[in-house]
């Protein structure tokens, strides 16, 4: 399977249609996404069962803008609408199939309880107050 390229009109639809998505947030001046692209496609290609998505940063800053990603490229991994992984820089193909593999192999039960118990502390702590850049729990 080749990848989908998000944009701000179909980035939720695409992510709450399906279960387990992988995001290349990436742009087209940059070397290290260059030499990350085909390992990427690669892995789109062994893992069909996968969604692969690519963020083009420069035509899509909104969405760099609402994930805060400051370096690229930047690889995302969600499952049942949930970021369980977030991180910058170019990996090689074992560490992708090993984050792959990870992500496949998280408990989404306890992820999603982890998930509502710190929702129900920060509202605990200090209201309705979306977590900041710099809130531990982000």
């Amino acid at each position: 399977m080749s990848t989908v390229e998000l944009t701000k009109e179909n980035f939720d639809e695409v992510v709450s249609a399906n279960d387990f998505v992988l995001i290349d947030f990436w742009a087209s001046w940059c070397g290290p996404c260059r030499t990350f692209a085909p390992v990427y496609e690669k892995a789109a290609n062994r893992h069909s069962d996968l969604v692969f998505a690519k963020v083009d940063t420069e035509a899509q800053p909104e969405l760099a803008a609402a994930f805060n990603i400051q370096s690229i490229p930047t690889l995302m991994v969600v499952r049942e609408n949930v970021a369980v992984y977030a991180q910058p820089g170019a990996l090689p193909e074992p560490a992708l199939e090993d984050i792959i593999g990870q992500a496949r192999d998280l408990d989404m039960e306890k992820v999603h309880q982890s998930v509502s118990e710190q929702q129900a502390a920060q509202q605990q702590a200090g209201g309705n107050q979306p977590p900041g850049p710099s809130d531990p729990a982000v």
